[in-house]
């Protein structure tokens, strides 16, 4: 990833400036998802009309085109698409009439003339696996060739679960009961753990790291690849850090938990939710929403949330959010907490569970994002798990439903840009990031922000920009309205990560804000998008 030429400087000297970044290839990233499907000439299946006794005559068996036969390819384009490659095998200038039936109910027709191949695009509303027939008949001739090809979609929706917690190594739960090693790993079952099915294709996890004597990272990565150079949790010595993970799961049915630090590490893995390739809920992502800040008393009662209390949030049917949605995706805030302890989101309607979405110190800012299944009446609970009070923000990015476009595409994580290559984000200044400006499909990122060498305290804040390309390519952008709504919240010298879903908005460009009057480094990994093609 490279900077773009040209910065666009800020008439207000209180801002600082707006730089522009551009990915990596997403149709070569993506590829990874892509498989081909083939069955080859040899599997075609002639017919020719019956006698009045039943049976094919010898004039018919031998009438014309005898070679008469249809191969097919098939391979995915996007999380919903694919292109399908007719190769036909005919006598010179029959007319042929094709058919080919999707096995979605839905058919195409063409009508060709002798040999000949061709390529056609399908899109299919819901994910999964589907029988595609051709079938070519020569009508002049009273012969047909026939064949099939079972296709499987690219995309990836997504079903919730839990919260659960799979993985922590103080107890036992998941892995032995010891820490991990450094620069080892530990290994979490997904497929076929608890209710969660076989053959899922990436999981949605909170790692917390805790115990740490040393500073150090994790990088979560499914079993059987290679290690990615990116990171996921970012931590110092002494303390507890989560971060959200949306994960590929191995062939196997495991993912890894890879410690890079010096020293040993706990972890703990809660699951939310898992991805297969079958229809379930779709992703559709919002810009940024405040929906409770116990600060102000919006969405519950105004004044902290007293320790080992809940308070229950509406978020189907509100604010821009439907109702009947399966799931949500927060970033949940903690500010002036009066000890430390953790947060919990929940469903509505069921207990809370041991696991933690957000772990905090005393008097510490931090946030984390968190996807967290909707109870049945539309609502969610956010505990407090400490003994003594804190405030809690609450803003919604996004939200999961059987009505949802956006099907899932990850690939290996890859590094979008880091300014320790070239030089630190003043305070008040933003990137924009082209994400995907030729790509309306593309509604969404996976992204992993991490915000290091802070000169004070402030926050990080991603939102998409109402610019387009085009306007920041002649200098006809319009400086955005910052954004109020935090994804990760730093102090000086701290080393801060978080995952983000980034919506592309209108025009397919992400910025990301430095709210705070001071440098700071920025570091951007990217590990997937949802794609509503």
């Amino acid at each position: 990833m490279g900077l773009i030429p040209g910065i666009a400087h800020a008439d207000d000297p209180a801002r600082g400036d707006a730089s522009g970044m551009s990915v990596p290839d997403l149709s070569e990233a993506a590829a990874e998802n892509f498989r081909t499907f083939t069955s080859p000439a040899d599997r075609s299946v002639r017919k020719t009309p019956p006698t009045t006794e039943g049976k094919a005559t010898a004039q018919a068996e031998s009438a014309g085109n005898p070679d008469l036969a249809v191969g097919l390819g098939a391979y995915n384009i996007s999380a919903h698409s694919l292109d399908l490659d007719t190769s036909i095998n005919s006598a010179p200038d029959a007319q042929l009439s094709v058919t080919i039936a999707w096995g979605d109910g839905t058919t195409s027709q063409k009508n060709v003339v002798g040999s000949i191949e061709f390529a056609t695009e399908h899109n299919y509303a819901e994910l999964g696996t589907y029988k595609v027939t051709v079938t070519v008949t020569d009508a002049a001739n009273s012969t047909s060739a026939s064949n099939s090809v079972a296709v499987t979609t690219a995309g990836s929706d997504f079903t919730p679960y839990g919260p659960t917690r799979l993985l922590d190594t103080r107890n036992g739960t998941g892995a032995a009961q010891a820490k991990v090693a450094p620069y080892s790993s530990s290994r979490v079952k997904i497929g076929g753990n608890g209710a969660i099915p076989a053959g899922v294709s990436a999981v949605v996890l909170n790692v917390t790291v805790t115990n740490t004597t040393s500073g150090g990272h994790v990088t979560a990565f499914p079993s059987g690849s290679t290690r990615p150079t990116t990171s996921n949790v970012n931590f110092a010595p002494g303390q507890t850090v989560p971060n959200l993970v949306i994960v590929p799961v191995g062939k196997d049915g495991y993912v890894q938990l890879y410690n890079g630090g010096w020293e040993s590490i706990d972890l703990i893995a809660d699951v939310t939710g898992y991805f297969t390739r079958t229809a379930s809920s779709g992703y559709t992502p919002m810009a940024p929403v405040r929906f409770a800040d116990t600060r102000e008393g919006l969405g519950t009662a105004r004044g902290q949330l007293a320790g080992q209390a809940s308070f229950g949030l509406q978020i189907g049917g509100t604010r821009g959010v439907p109702a009947g949605v399966t799931a949500v995706a927060l970033n949940v805030t903690v500010t002036n907490p009066r000890e430390a302890g953790h947060l919990t989101a929940y469903p509505s309607g069921q207990q809370a569970p041991t696991a933690s979405n957000v772990n905090f110190s005393a008097g510490q800012t931090i946030a984390n994002s968190v996807i967290v299944p909707v109870g049945a009446d539309g609502k969610i609970n956010i505990r407090n798990g400490a003994w003594m009070p804190t405030d809690v923000i609450v803003d919604v990015v996004g939200y999961y439903s059987t009505a949802g476009e956006g099907s899932y595409l990850s690939f290996t994580p890859g590094r979008m840009f880091d300014t320790r290559d070239y030089g630190p984000m003043e305070g008040r200044s933003y990137i924009w990031a082209d994400m995907s400006p030729d790509e309306p499909n593309i509604t969404g990122f996976v992204l992993n922000t991490t915000v290091t060498n802070p000169g004070g305290p402030g926050f990080l804040a991603v939102a998409p920009d109402p610019n387009s390309l085009w306007q920041y390519d002649n200098g006809k952008d319009n400086w955005p309205t910052p954004p109020t709504s935090s994804t990760l919240n730093f102090t000086a010298g701290k080393t801060v990560p978080n995952l983000v879903q980034a919506s592309t908005g209108d025009n397919g460009i992400v910025d990301f804000w430095n709210q705070s009057d001071n440098d700071i480094d920025l570091i951007v990994d990217v590990f997937g998008y949802y794609d509503k093609n």
